[in-house]
């Protein structure tokens, strides 16, 4: 068990050896220092879990140490002791840094429970810390990979709102990992310590949805058996994300609109309003702007969401990433299944890094995932690719566009991806027919020699391919 240390300043000796002999009997490592200056010395110096400090010293006054200390090494737990009592006094030294004050004479009871107070109070303090470190850590930016110019630049402000607490929204297309931005915003602000919650407002009906916000009270509707808190009671202190905001009907937008701007809110069913502390993280993958336009959108709950936006670029955007996206998930998932995989091909490496990634990084980590769980060999080839792309070209079939340009870039994306595969097709069984000879293969099907030969490197394909393949 490890000791914690005490040191007590002091000019009495009679004192000293008092509190020496009492708190030692409780384990304690005790220093003594019988002057302000050699004191105060200790406490820069040193590295004391407590400090008891006598107010009334020849040199320096106990006042002085404990401003010095506030403003060398804040956080210090010293214990101030004085035989002359008063509130004023007492008021001041708490405020200049003081955890604690003693009035002299004092019993071994009180003393060696003003000690445990304060070494309690350390504790927890260091737990906060170590806390915050590790949410900072888990959520650090090297979790988050990206040296594009533009993540950078996401990055430089998520460094600078963090810390306040301005409303955010997260703006960008699905898979983009905005709850990963969001989580990395909760653990560099000053609610860190307390708790990160989310909430996808597109999983909810609108009455369901507002007693999971507000909370409810008991018989507020059927099924009602009780008192339930809310999400902004839960997250009280701390940071919610509302995800998909877009999805939030008019009445919940105003209900939201009030408690982000009063900071309360009233549970369903209930007559009483209750307080709220909550930063808020919104996010969309639509224009809300011009979904107010459209009459669709609160105008005053978008400009009071749209404090602070962050447009987080689609994968297309930002290929430079890809490379490094696909070989941090390799490890995660390498380490996951227990297999040992160098790496991609180069063809396999150039098509995932010109593919473009209608489900972004979502997408991408989980054909990652289910390579690496198929993967028989060292490296991850090109024909590995073509069942995991095709199955996820189908569930980007069932997405309904919103807008005229999501349209135009599904349509291109099918146009290429299913016309791919026919020209890849027909390239195969020409190059059959003519038992691999390009030239052959080229004028039996009327194209030049080039021509033929640039549709086999967009396709990587290679001279003895063989329709089987």
């Amino acid at each position: 068990m490890e000791t914690n240390n005490i040191l007590i300043i002091d000019d009495e000796r009679v004192i000293c050896n008092g509190c020496q002999m009492a708190l030692m009997d409780a384990n304690y490592s005790v220093d003594i220092c019988m002057n302000g200056r050699s004191g105060l010395d200790a406490i820069l110096k040193g590295a004391y879990d407590v400090v008891l400090l006598d107010m009334k010293l020849p040199d320096l006054g106990g006042m002085e140490i404990l401003k010095s200390v506030a403003k060398e090494k804040p956080g210090e737990h010293i214990i101030v002791m004085t035989g002359h009592f008063s509130v004023q006094n007492a008021v001041e030294a708490m405020k200049s840094g003081a955890f604690d004050y003693l009035t002299k004479p004092f019993s071994d009871d009180e003393l060696s429970i003003a000690v445990r107070k304060a070494l309690e109070s350390k504790r927890l303090k260091e737990e906060n810390l170590s806390l915050r470190q590790q949410l900072s850590e888990r959520f650090n930016f090297r979790n988050i990979i990206g040296e594009n110019s533009k993540i950078l630049k996401i990055f430089e402000g998520i460094e600078k709102v963090a810390p306040t607490d301005s409303t955010v929204l997260l703006c960008g297309e699905s898979g983009t990992g905005k709850e990963l931005f969001a989580r990395a915003i909760h653990a560099r602000s000053k609610r860190a310590a307390a708790r990160f919650l989310a909430v996808d407002c597109s999983t909810f009906s609108p009455s369901l949805l507002e007693s999971e916000l507000f909370g409810h009270i008991k018989g507020a509707f059927t099924g009602a058996v009780k008192d339930k808190a809310g999400i902004f009671e839960m997250a009280n202190h701390g940071s919610l994300f509302l995800d998909e905001v877009s999805n939030l009907d008019m009445t919940t937008q105003a209900k939201l609109l009030r408690a982000l701007e009063t900071h309360e809110y009233k549970p369903v069913g209930g007559n009483r309003l209750k307080k709220t502390d909550v930063r808020i993280i919104g996010a969309t993958n639509r224009d809300l702007k011009t979904m107010v336009d459209d009459g669709k959108f609160r105008e005053d709950f978008f400009y009071r969401l749209n404090v602070f936006p962050v447009f987080i670029p689609p994968l297309r955007e930002r290929k430079d990433d890809i490379p490094r996206l696909l070989y941090h998930f390799l490890r995660m998932y390498c380490l996951q299944v227990e297999k040992s995989i160098d790496g991609f091909s180069d063809d396999t490496l150039e098509f995932l890094i010109n593919h473009d990634w209608p489900g972004n990084v979502r997408q991408l980590k989980n054909v990652v995932e289910r390579l690496v769980i198929m993967a028989d060999g060292k490296i991850l080839s090109y024909g590995n690719l073509t069942d995991h792309l095709e199955a996820d070209r189908n569930q980007t079939r069932s997405i309904i566009p919103e807008t005229l340009d999501q349209l135009k870039s599904v349509k291109q994306d099918m146009l290429e991806k299913q016309f791919g595969q026919i020209e890849r097709t027909f390239l195969q069984k020409a190059l059959s027919g003519a038992q691999g000879n390009i030239t052959q293969a080229s004028k039996r099907v009327g194209m030049q020699r080039s021509n033929f030969s640039a549709l086999m490197k967009k396709h990587h394909l290679s001279a003895n391919t063989t329709e089987r393949n």
